[in-house]
């Protein structure tokens, strides 16, 4: 119940009641209905602001759930790019070199994570960060496993072809040489038989009687690349035993075989002879592996014991002659 409120009248020296119009009154009660509308509105607010309504603590719950769970996602996909890591320096490192394939380059293995925005749709959110990093982590591991998985169904054909591999690698001497007295002259800085100065010399000369069968020392096709060969050789074969390897044959006195025909290791391809720039009956014999020439005293593997390997090196490394 309101208080009575007076004035006091200084005409008639009193005290009089003061009495509110109706419209006064309507005002009062209209200031009233609008501080308290106010004050309720500014108390909701903050009610609002401060207490999260039921739904709104279920969703934060939720994303707080969604968020650990990306988390936990991410810790384990760095863990399975460790793995992917160790199977690629494995297939690199070991499998392809007991294969004698090249590694694959870096460039393709981690080729398409660069360029344009791929992931501009995930952002403008609180967890646009975390949802980034998952989906480049994801699309990282993907791409590596495609690779790894491509990459060992290679390494499994290589495997299946080992034994036609490893008898198409040049294996044993190009003639019959079982004491090693034929070996005459190694690969490496020798002194040219006409020029009398040291040369690189490219192959290895073993001396023989004219007429003496020359072996195919690995399975292959008779090609004859004359980027190899050359008119200085005489009369000569080229064998191309695939996986990136050739053997030259030269100062032949007689060829048998043609090109284009297949032979398999230890099959006669010719005869020693002293054609072309040769000073004696012998043969040259070189191994190319894509594209270069090298040493091929490590290519006697399957005709030689430890010691007779050691002979071999030992006679090769000496400081003589060569009959080309």
């Amino acid at each position: 119940m309101s208080k009575v409120k007076y004035y006091y009248d200084t005409k008639t020296l009193s005290y009089r009641k003061i009495e509110k119009t109706f419209n006064q009154k309507v005002k009062d009660s209209v200031v009233v209905i609008a501080a308290s509308a106010i004050l309720a509105a500014m108390f909701f607010a903050l009610y609002v602001a401060i207490i999260d309504s039921p739904k709104e603590k279920q969703l934060k719950r939720e994303n707080m759930a969604l968020e650990l769970q990306y988390k936990l996602l991410n810790e384990r996909m760095d863990k399975m790019a460790i793995v992917l890591n160790d199977m690629q320096n494995r297939d690199d490192n070991i499998y392809r070199v007991i294969f004698e394939s090249d590694p694959i380059p870096s460039s393709v293995r981690k080729a398409g994570f660069g360029g344009v925005n791929r992931y501009k749709e995930l952002e403008g959110y609180a967890s646009s960060d975390l949802l980034v990093e998952t989906q480049k982590k994801l699309d990282i591991l993907s791409k590596m496993a495609a690779v790894q998985s491509k990459s060992f169904d290679d390494v499994k054909t290589l495997a299946l072809d080992k034994e036609k591999m490893l008898a198409s690698i040049p294996g044993i001497q190009p003639i019959a040489n079982k004491d090693l007295k034929r070996m005459a002259s190694g690969y490496g800085r020798r002194i040219h038989p006409i020029y009398k100065v040291r040369k690189m010399h490219w192959g290895m000369d073993f001396s023989a009687k004219t007429g003496t069968p020359i072996f195919a020392t690995g399975d292959g096709k008779i090609s004859n690349d004359r980027k190899i060969g050359g008119s200085g050789y005489g009369k000569y074969v080229v064998i191309d035993h695939g996986y990136g390897y050739q053997t030259l044959y030269a100062h032949m006195s007689k060829v048998s075989v043609k090109k284009g025909q297949k032979v398999k290791r230890g099959d006669i391809i010719g005869y020693v002879g002293n054609t072309g720039r040769s000073v004696a009956p012998h043969l040259h014999y070189e191994v190319v592996k894509d594209g270069k020439k090298i040493n091929p005293i490590n290519f006697y593997y399957s005709d030689l014991t430890p010691e007779e390997f050691e002979q071999m090196i030992e006679i090769s490394n000496s400081i003589n002659q060569s009959f080309d």
